[in-house]
């Protein structure tokens, strides 16, 4: 099977001379830096009233602290997300069709009743190259192993099954890490199923790439998103907030996170790289170190794969709060104005601010909304929906870029107007306090969890 990548606007199978002007990605740095400068000035003048009813209650210093938090800094990010993503044009692919050999390798602890369903989506996978499975079974206390063994056997492909019996992703990871013979390595979490082409798509787009590109993160979406009004929250969550991230990341050569639960690495670098680290973000952390060392990691929305997110509070905090965490790890060990590649030192720095960003929402903002509530517009008020029309753009400009890949893909995104009303307004109402636990547990260096 052979796809065609073919320019936005562009017909298979016709002559056009129509072609989009390529901009240089520094140029495209200075632009968005150009209209995020000029949205931060205009949201400064028109927060002076805001600015001098707040400071007269609590004062100017801790009001100009509040506002920055709140309102300057998130527009300015957003600005310069929305920005990059018009000027974004994903590079084509040299080819669409490889045959390399490739090692998908799954670390997994009691996962019983999930992985014969995902080595029957890698079954059904449209790559022409050998696919060979390692399942890591990391000290489960059912019938995973088992399970995966069987699975394999009916299905007709190549799956060995390892045990790690120290607790620990990481362990798991690295002990299959030993057994790859391949040039390719993929991670796929135990309940994550791919897209048909998914794994064609992610070596594609490694292949195309320039020598320094050691990994590519895949896009990662919601398997069960109509189970309840959280899982809801979160499908737009990964389908818009995530993957415009990344994308944004992708533009500047520089993915933060070529995540664990679906990312393509080569195998040499991998080793170079000592494998996966004893961090509770093992896939952050490792990230981190590949551009430390001046390597590339590249993200591949055409590679798609689905996963089960959280259905409950208690499962999504333990989460979030996960990642917060390894997003700290990763920058005790790497310090952003130390990175090699100046889009990174600035997508790194960003995480620096992140901490302050998401105390000053979940000990300001939500305390001011109870507050607005009872006719109080100190903290918050009409200025500080400023910010909403610009989310509105940036998460429709990902939208119809999303819309396009699906079309691709042959896939029809889902009706949830619901969800997507309480992803722009109330969303990060649960993701700062929990971010902010998995700061705390870090600073206190409270016990790991995988799961």
């Amino acid at each position: 099977m052979s796809v065609s990548v073919v320019p936005q606007g562009q017909q298979p199978g016709k002559n056009t001379t129509k072609k989009h002007r390529y901009i240089e990605v520094y140029k495209k740095f200075r632009i968005g830096h150009i209209f995020a400068l000029a949205w931060l000035c205009v949201s400064v003048v028109i927060s002076v009233p805001w600015l001098n009813d707040l400071g007269a209650i609590i004062g100017r210093p801790l009001a100009l602290f509040v506002i920055t938090g709140i309102g300057y800094i998130p527009g300015y990010i957003n600005m310069f997300i929305a920005v990059s993503l018009i000027l974004d044009r994903q590079p084509p692919f040299k080819t669409t069709d490889p045959e390399e050999p490739v090692t998908i390798l799954i670390a997994c602890r009691n996962e019983e009743k999930r992985i014969a369903n995902t080595l029957r989506y890698i079954s059904n996978q449209d790559y022409h190259g050998p696919i060979r499975v390692i399942v890591v079974d990391n000290a489960s206390t059912d019938k995973t192993a088992k399970t995966a063994q069987k699975a394999g056997e009916d299905l007709g492909i190549d799956v060995c099954v390892l045990f790690e019996a120290m607790p620990g992703k990481f362990n798991a990871l690295n002990k299959g890490l030993q057994f790859v013979n391949t040039e390719y390595t993929v991670t796929l979490d135990a309940d994550t199923i791919l897209h048909k082409s998914a794994i064609r798509y992610l070596v594609s787009r490694i292949k195309s790439a320039p020598a320094e590109v050691c990994a590519v993160a895949g896009s990662v979406l919601v398997r069960n998103s109509r189970e309840n009004l959280l899982t809801r929250l979160q499908e737009w969550d990964y389908f818009l907030g995530i993957a415009s991230i990344k994308r944004m990341q992708g533009l500047y050569q520089g993915t933060l996170v070529a995540q664990g639960a679906y990312s393509l690495y080569r195998t040499e670098t991998l080793r170079e790289a000592g494998g996966w680290p004893d961090a509770i973000g093992e896939d952050i952390v490792l990230t981190w170190r590949f551009l430390n060392s001046e390597k590339k990691v590249f993200f591949e929305p055409l590679a798609v794969a689905f996963t089960e997110v959280p259905a409950n509070l208690k499962h999504l905090m333990r989460q979030r709060s996960r990642w917060a965490r390894g997003m700290i790890e990763a920058l005790k060990l790497f310090r952003p104005w130390r990175q090699p590649v100046k889009y990174v030192r600035y997508m790194t720095g960003i995480n620096l601010i992140m901490p302050y960003l998401d105390l000053v929402y979940t000990f300001c903002w939500i305390p001011g909304l109870i507050l607005a509530s009872f006719g109080k517009f100190w903290i918050v008020g009409p200025a500080t929906l400023f910010v909403v029309p610009l989310a509105l753009v940036q998460n429709y400009i990902l939208y119809r870029y999303q819309h396009g890949v699906f079309k691709k893909l042959d896939l029809r995104i889902r009706r949830n107007r619901l969800g997507f009303i309480l992803y722009v307004f109330m969303y990060q109402m649960l993701m700062s306090p929990m971010s902010v636990i998995g700061y705390c547990q870090e600073i206190l260096m409270l016990r790991r969890k995988w799961k």
